[in-house]
């Protein structure tokens, strides 16, 4: 039985694919960080997992990878680059910074490259900017540039959310119906703060209790 990756079950909770790809790095300013995206294998087993891709577009990708490693490794190298670029803006945007030129100048450069690939499609009684039907190995790169420059141009992105969790830098969309979430996951992060306000007031109890067995005199 093949080994699953992390890439293809990496928890998404950032609420828009960029986020997701974003959060494909936990630690991107520690000296060690945790990378769920070691190759282009991982890009595309990931892109398939957040729906970027289907299952045959993944697998047609697969094979052209094979046969072009060189380009393939290139496109995950520039897809890596555009992600801490993406971190950057976001997180800026989270903490309430500036967004440094150079970043949505790299966004920009990607997104302006990849309009000549999409095309407007019905859906229903509306429309949407959607992609050409030929698979590609920039597929992954261009749809989370695109999710990107959405999520900036919308309402959404004054829900944007940094986790305040002690090492974690995910970066999520406040959707609760306070905009309160200070946490990516409840069950991960919330639930290690919780436990160590408890440790923090049990050691404060612990130190402040009387000692037993003492007289007094």
């Amino acid at each position: 039985m093949p080994t699953v990756r992390e890439s293809e079950n990496h928890r998404l909770i950032g609420g828009e694919l960029c986020l997701d790809f974003v959060n494909t790095l936990n630690g991107h300013t520690r000296s060690s960080p945790h990378e769920y995206l070691h190759d282009f294998q991982d890009l595309l087993l990931w892109g398939r997992h957040a729906g970027a891709l289907s299952l045959a577009e993944t697998a047609v990708l697969q094979k052209e990878a094979a046969q072009r490693p060189g380009q393939a490794q290139a496109i995950y190298c520039r897809s890596l680059e555009l992600r801490e670029g993406l971190f950057r803006i976001f997180s800026a945007l989270a903490q309430g910074r500036r967004v440094e030129g150079r970043d949505l100048e790299q966004l920009n450069a990607t997104w302006q490259a990849s309009q000549r690939h999409t095309r407007l499609v019905p859906t229903g009684d509306r429309f949407a900017v959607g992609w050409d039907d030929e698979p590609c190995l920039e597929s992954v790169l261009r749809r989370a540039a695109a999710s990107a420059i959405q999520l900036l141009t919308s309402g959404r992105v004054a829900q944007m959310r940094a986790c305040s969790g002690e090492g974690c830098d995910w970066l999520f969309i406040d959707d609760s119906r306070n905009h309160l979430r200070r946490w990516c996951s409840m069950d991960e992060c919330g639930n290690r703060a919780k436990m160590k306000r408890r440790a923090r007031r049990e050691r404060a109890l612990s130190a402040n209790a009387p000692l037993r067995g003492t007289r007094l005199r």
